[in-house]
């Protein structure tokens, strides 16, 4: 380095340090040459450059000692979040501490639980037609036939007559009077749908339970149940040939003969005969199951 010059710039700013000024010649407010003290010819003040000199090496050494101490302290800051990093995972490995979500006592341990629970499955509609118990709603012909037609398919069937009696052995022929009586029919409910000179007459026996009425339907062999004429069907199936059916459901038995109005009998090539019988046996159960699911349905809004 030469005299009289700066040094290397130092610091974060990269600013030079205040390069002081070189004594050459004679400068204003100096002694003159050849002054005592000073030499008469332009000779450099060793004296005061070498002062320069010692000040810009101690300032030196102690940005050196300031960048070095920084530096140390970023380091030990550096390994102190290194450490507290490690003792954060291996501490709680090391001793068994759950995470936080399940640790005993937190939050997330803390949630409450509910037991599944399902609805009850809805009543079954023939349990309310299978036992006098259960089965309370009215109980009528009319109630139990509705309406001035019946239709199914493409087909109408205009309703005729109804009626009921309690003597159900009145109103029926050869030995199936005798069986209903025998066990413990309560009312026949009859109705009569005519369509094109074919009538039906259907007739529902009522039991107190499901196994009288299922015994019926097992043990019968013969007889109807009489036809119901009137409201514009004439009289029919009193002296000719018929065809009748039987079945049950629930805690009633229901039967069916049907013919001509025009005093025809009936044959097996009588297909709307046939027909028509099996149409108003569907009709019978369709009106009794329908009779459960309402008392079923008022169970459920009403328990």
């Amino acid at each position: 380095m030469s005299f009289g010059q700066g040094g290397p710039p130092w610091g974060s700013g990269g600013q030079q340090p205040q390069q002081p000024q070189s004594h050459w010649g004679t400068q204003p407010g100096m002694p003159p040459a050849g002054a005592p003290g000073q030499p008469g010819t332009q000779t450099p003040d060793w004296a005061a450059l070498a002062e320069a000199s010692e000040s810009r090496a101690k300032r030196r050494r102690l940005l050196m000692v300031g960048g070095g101490a920084l530096a140390t302290v970023a380091v030990a800051a550096v390994v102190a979040v290194a450490v507290v990093s490690a003792n954060g995972s291996d501490d709680n490995k090391s001793a068994g501490v759950p995470p936080s979500g399940s640790v005993p006592g937190s939050t997330a341990s803390q949630q409450p639980t509910f037991a599944e629970t399902k609805p009850p499955p809805p009543p079954d509609p023939k349990d309310y037609i299978s036992s006098a118990d259960k089965d309370k709603a009215p109980l009528s012909a009319a109630g139990l036939f509705p309406g001035s037609k019946f239709t199914k398919g493409g087909a109408v069937y205009k309703k005729g007559a109804t009626a009921e009696t309690k003597a159900c052995d009145s109103v029926t022929n050869g030995p199936l009077g005798a069986l209903l009586k025998s066990n413990g029919c309560t009312t026949v409910l009859r109705a009569t749908y005519e369509k094109d000179g074919v009538a039906i007459t259907v007739g529902v026996a009522v039991f107190d339970t499901e196994k009288q009425a299922t015994k019926v339907k097992d043990a019968y062999k013969k007889g109807t149940v009489k036809s119901l004429s009137g409201k514009g069907v004439p009289a029919f199936c009193n002296t000719t040939i018929c065809r009748s059916t039987t079945n049950s459901y629930g805690r009633y038995a229901y039967f069916t003969v049907g013919g001509f109005t025009s005093g025809k009998d009936v044959t097996k090539k009588d297909k709307k005969v046939f027909t028509a019988g099996d149409d108003i046996a569907g009709l019978a159960f369709q009106q009794i199951h329908h009779r459960g699911e309402t008392q079923a349905s008022a169970a459920v809004q009403n328990p």
